[in-house]
């Protein structure tokens, strides 16, 4: 508690404060701005019927955005967007094939026309492989480059144009830190290319679209408590616990924490920035 003198003078200070915005017909609040607000705000989350992608929409949905979530699955994803509707959010479900550029953008054109616009994107939508390179088909390495990479320019190139017609958007692309170990017991030769490529056009994003108050930016999660790790044996798991100086597999939710920050105000400084979401794993 401040003494006595103290409080007087700094009462005195926030009187004499409130007279001058006064005499400048200004108001003054004293009522603190709650941060990561994202009232007023229409996001768009790929892969939104499960893990990183359903917390992402979750968590987005309890900052006050309204939340569109798209996946292939279309009933999965109603029930996601059932789910957050349920507990007070404005959702919107989206079925799509995310490598299906045509179907992107008639998505993202279902949003806009049911809302006005797009102001967050993040895309979360993967998938996993783990062959290892000389056992790698065309057909694979074509697929996971398209569900993984491919996505995110579909997805990024039906949401600009309207971005840039609002001068503001955020763009928050889930990389992962395979891309930066080259794969291993996270992602064969085409998983860690694909996220490698990820990195990449965010930051070309980044470069391009800052003149439009837009940012873009990664997060790479390490192992992350997912459907896509459970499917490894119990081996792999342990090997992969043994790297991680936090002792554990990571939470969809720690993730969309970081994606909650990126989409926020607070937020407004960074761009073409790669988050580790990791336990240290990728640490210097």
């Amino acid at each position: 508690m401040l003494p006595s003198g103290s409080m007087a003078a700094a009462l005195q200070f926030l009187q004499t404060l409130g007279a001058l915005c006064a005499l400048c017909g200004k108001s003054v609040s004293l009522v603190a701005k709650p941060m990561f607000n994202l009232s007023n705000r229409r996001a768009l989350v790929t892969g939104g019927a499960g893990g990183i992608g359903q917390a992402v929409g979750a968590a987005l949905a309890r900052q006050g955005a309204a939340v569109a979530l798209l996946d292939v699955d279309q009933t999965r994803v109603e029930a996601a967007a059932a789910a957050l509707a349920e507990n007070g959010a404005t959702a919107l479900a989206l079925q799509a094939d995310v490598s299906d550029g045509a179907a992107v953008a008639a998505a993202v054109q279902h949003m806009v026309a049911a809302w006005g616009g797009v102001d967050v994107l993040v895309n979360a939508a993967a998938v996993l492989s783990r062959a290892w390179f000389r056992e790698l088909s065309v057909a694979e390495w074509e697929r996971v480059l398209a569900i993984n990479l491919s996505s995110v320019f579909h997805t990024c190139q039906a949401v600009l144009n309207h971005m840039v017609e609002q001068r503001h958007g955020r763009i928050i692309n889930i990389a992962s830190v395979a891309a930066k170990r080259g794969g291993g017991l996270l992602g064969s030769a085409a998983y860690a290319t694909s996220k490698a490529g990820v990195i990449g056009l965010t930051k070309a994003l980044a470069r391009e679209f800052a003149p439009h108050g837009i940012t873009a930016n990664a997060i790479c999660p390490g192992p992350i408590d997912t459907p896509l790790i459970a499917t490894m044996s119990a081996e792999q798991r342990g090997r992969i616990f043994a790297m991680l100086p936090i002792q554990r597999l990571g939470s969809p939710a720690e993730v969309a924490a970081a994606v909650v920050y990126l989409a926020s105000d607070e937020a407004a400084f960074v761009t073409g920035d790669v988050l580790d979401v990791d336990g240290g794993l990728t640490m210097d």
